[in-house]
Parts: structure tokens; C-alpha cells; sequence
């Protein structure tokens, strides 16, 4: 395990929240994982920019609900990060209405893809996000579209029909691209 990027993380994450906010697991081959929870979103603006100041690299970024059953509100965010092969995860709880982050693509250029892919997805609203387009979804789709549940058995069955757009539009027109008419 790497003592020197491990001391790092835990000056960073201290200087900002104290003690008591990090936690650590091995793995069998002594693979050090870093835990940091934020229940403000705030909190992630003071501890990126001493996370990149350290030299940290942003893996890849993750929503989630709480619930993957949409039966509780709640959503968080984890940032995943290594610095020198030690691997941090800070989660970010959001607040339900509606779930807000500040964008960390200031220090981490490379969160700008994930981001947006979580607001277009998730509706979840980023702030000081300075390329907030739409990556790829049709401007006609409601934000947060994939929020709502979809059964794979349906998504997969109806990859190659108007099945999958039907449940996607439920109770909307169709546009005329998910029909298939445009497409002979």
C-alpha cells in the first residue's frame, strides 16, 4: 500500500471535514480503499481542488438511487479516484427536490463526460457545469428518462421494434423517429 498517497487523501479530506469522515479497507493483497461520505454537496468543492492539488486522478463517476427500486427517495453520487495505485471513493448524498451537485470539471477536466451523462439521465442538475449539452439523448425526451424503470426482459425485447419507445413515451406521442417510418 502506498503510506505516502494514503497520508495525502487523509490530510485532504481533514483539512476540509475533520476527523472521523475517512475510512479504509484492504483487500487480500493489502489495496488500500479510501470511503469519504458528503452529506452536503457543498463539500465537494473543498475537497476536489485538494484532491487534484495532490495528485489525484478521477476514475469514473457513478449515480445511484439509494433504493434501485425507486421505492425510497434519495440519490447519491460516488467520485471514484486513485492517487498512486490508492483508491478513494467520495459519495455525495443529494437532496430529493431536485437532486443538485456542483460540477468538479474545474480540477477534474475529465468529469465533464459522467456529468453530463447524469443530468441527461438522471435529471440530476448540475451547477457551474460549463458544457451542460445534451450528449446523445433526443431533445423530445424528458430529462431524467431512465429514472424511471424500464424492465431489461422489455428494453431487450423491443431493441429492434417500437416496443422499448412505447414504454418510454407511455402517454406521449411518439416522435416519428422511434416509429421507424422515417427510417425506409
Amino acid at each position: 500500500m502506498n503510506e505516502i498517497a494514503k497520508q495525502t487523501i487523509e490530510m485532504a479530506v481533514a483539512q476540509v471535514l475533520g476527523t472521523g469522515f475517512l475510512s479504509w479497507t484492504s483487500d487480500v493483497n493489502r489495496n488500500a480503499f479510501g470511503w469519504v461520505k458528503l452529506c452536503a454537496p457543498e463539500s465537494l468543492l473543498a475537497v476536489a481542488p485538494l484532491l487534484a492539488a495532490g495528485g489525484a486522478r478521477l476514475m469514473t463517476v457513478t449515480a445511484y438511487r439509494n433504493d434501485k427500486f425507486g421505492r425510497i427517495e434519495g440519490r447519491e453520487i460516488a467520485y471514484h479516484f486513485d492517487l498512486n495505485g490508492v483508491v478513494v471513493t467520495v459519495s455525495v448524498c443529494l437532496p430529493d427536490d431536485p437532486p443538485r451537485v456542483p460540477s468538479i470539471t474545474p480540477w477534474f477536466k475529465n468529469a465533464d463526460w459522467n456529468e453530463r451523462e447524469f443530468a441527461e439521465l438522471y435529471g440530476i442538475i448540475l451547477e457551474g457545469q460549463p458544457n451542460p449539452r445534451r450528449l446523445f439523448l433526443d431533445k423530445g425526451l424528458d430529462a431524467a428518462i431512465l429514472d424511471r424503470l424500464v424492465p431489461l426482459s422489455t428494453m431487450m425485447n423491443g431493441a429492434s421494434t417500437s416496443t422499448l419507445w412505447e414504454k418510454v413515451f407511455a402517454g406521449k406521442q411518439l416522435p416519428d423517429w422511434a416509429t421507424g417510418e422515417n427510417n425506409a
